[in-house]
């Protein structure tokens, strides 16, 4: 069946209403789009299209092909480590993937044993991934896990896709570069990549299109008044060269690395954040611990009850505002101190201590790797279960010790405090027990969630409560 044109808008659709149809082309056409030829009107010098197959003829652009191939799906384990250009926590998943036309889908599979009808297609996509512009490479330094591949959009947005098997990621990663190769070959964007991801999102919808949607420009439809279109050759050479430019620049964590580029304060490797600052420890948290030994162990709940939300992310802002860091995740060279060597909590907008200490928290929770790394969690988890309590302590001391040095060093400074925050327990009710339940999960947490949330907390607030009560032999003497 042939599939018939659309109008491009209102206008034509009363215009064709009276007009013949378009003639029979004569001779070769000005663009073959598919089963469709576009041609141009002798008389009227207006375009139109001809499907050579049927003989069929339209002054309407064809609708494009929308059939999505798949060419590849299975099950993956899936994390999502950034979003317009912000990090996020990683979050591992298992879902199905499939690779169709110019997209990568994701849907969540279902819990417990699927029924045997279950497919991708009676489900519903939980995300999809737009490929044009995508760039893909081996995550050897993003994850502990074997097979990762991270793929970047255009937009921001960055996955890590992994399977135990290498065999199978192998396949995935060929058959993604091969679809983002086809589409660059296909549709060539206009900005080069790597420019994309450093826009603005606000700016990227101006970019961005439906590209199934997008009519075909054409000198017979340009609107009077809008500019030709500038020279093919002159373009392909303005992009060449923008392209080998950026292809030159060095990584972004290279610069990083030399100190070249400064990060954020949230959402920063603790080891970097602290090699910046020249400490073993974030004055950051050291700002923060002050505050509340100053004028917060009095009161009641603290840590447990929440602060404003919204002012928490003012704090967290102002923190990270001249970090030389943009909002949309450029990087500029600042010409003064850093933010946080300026910044102090004595300003009457942060008085309330459940900012400060729901500020702290975040800075933890946001930390790409927590504060005891994910490699040594499972570890934690089985000394704390060894029925021996003494085997217990000597276990978790070891662990301790082979923490990095600045993991090891806020660790002890956090766990400190927290233990002249139960001294006063009888002021503030925060016991052992409720302060383990507040930063078990955020200082000890699995790189994926286990199947029983419960019981995985459970643990990690013991983990927590240990430190507390043992502090002197696990942490012995200061870094």
């Amino acid at each position: 069946m042939v599939t018939p044109p659309i109008y491009c808008n209102f206008e034509e659709l009363q215009r064709a209403g009276g007009q013949a149809e378009p003639p029979v082309p004569a001779g070769a056409p000005l663009q073959v789009l598919g089963a469709w030829e576009r041609h141009q009107d002798p008389s009227t010098g207006r375009c139109f299209f001809y499907n050579p197959q049927t003989g069929v003829t339209s002054w309407k652009p064809p609708r494009r092909h929308r059939e999505a191939e798949v060419q590849k799906a299975g099950q993956l384990n899936r994390t999502k480590i950034a979003e317009g250009g912000r990090k996020l926590r990683k979050s591992w998943g298992v879902c199905w993937v499939v690779l169709a036309r110019n997209s990568l889908v994701f849907y969540k599979e279902p819990k417990g044993p699927a029924p045997a009808t279950w497919c991708p297609a009676s489900s519903r996509p939980e995300s999809s991934v737009d490929l044009r512009g995508a760039a893909l490479d081996w995550a050897r330094h993003l994850s502990s896990k074997k097979n990762v591949i991270h793929l970047r959009t255009v937009t921001g947005n960055e996955f890590l896709l992994q399977s135990d098997h290498e065999a199978t990621i192998h396949e995935w990663a060929r058959a993604i570069r091969d679809v983002i190769h086809r589409l660059d070959l296909e549709n060539p964007m206009d900005v080069p990549f790597g420019w994309l991801r450093h826009i603005p999102s606000r700016d990227l919808g101006e970019l961005s299109g439906d590209e199934d949607e997008a009519p075909w420009v054409t000198e017979g439809t340009r609107s009077p008044g809008t500019p030709p279109a500038p020279d093919s050759s002159e373009k392909k050479r303005v992009k060449s060269r923008l392209r080998r430019f950026i292809i030159k620049r060095p990584p972004l964590q290279s610069l990083q690395e030399k100190g070249l580029i400064r990060d954020q304060v949230f959402g920063c490797r603790l080891e970097a954040l602290c090699q910046r600052e020249n400490t073993t420890v974030p004055r950051f948290v050291r700002l923060c611990v002050e505050a509340v030994e100053e004028r917060g162990l009095d009161v009641d709940g603290i840590y447990r009850i929440n602060g404003n939300l919204s002012v928490i992310q003012k704090l967290r802002f102002a923190v990270d505002q001249e970090r030389a860091v943009t909002s949309d995740g450029r990087y500029v060279f600042p010409e003064q101190l850093c933010q946080e060597e300026r910044f102090s909590l004595e300003d009457p907008e942060w008085s309330d201590i459940h900012v400060v200490t729901g500020a702290l928290k975040l800075f933890f929770r946001e930390l790409p790797e927590p504060l005891v790394p994910y490699e040594l969690f499972n570890p934690f988890i089985e000394a704390i279960k060894l029925p021996d309590p003494q085997e217990q302590v000597q276990r978790v001391a070891e662990l301790v010790q082979s923490l990095p040095p600045p993991n090891y060093a806020t660790l002890r400074y956090l766990v400190a405090h927290l233990c002249r925050v139960m001294e006063r327990a009888d002021v503030n009710l925060m016991t052992r027990q409720n302060i383990g339940i507040v930063f078990g999960p955020t200082l000890l947490r699995p790189e994926r969630e286990p199947g029983s949330l419960a019981v995985g907390m459970s643990q990690q607030n013991q983990a927590v409560e240990l430190l507390l009560a043992h502090f002197d032999r696990i942490f012995p003497t200061p870094p």
